[in-house]
């Protein structure tokens, strides 16, 4: 599973990160970073992803 981020569209909610907190992480810089590995936590991810409120977060498998 391909995790991409587009941070021109991420606002730093945090949203992704209180559903898959091993997958995904607010860095210093205010914008999500993956930070896991998505396969192992896949449902999470994917949970992360549908919730996104700015959609940002994409999946490639």
């Amino acid at each position: 599973m391909n995790i991409r981020i587009d941070t021109t569209r991420c606002s730093g909610i945090g949203m992704c990160e209180m559903t898959a907190p091993t997958v995904f992480e607010i860095g210093d810089d205010g914008q999500s970073h993956v930070i896991g590995d998505a396969d192992a936590d896949r449902v999470a991810a994917q949970e992360a992803v549908s919730n996104c409120p700015t959609g940002a977060i994409s999946v490639a498998d």
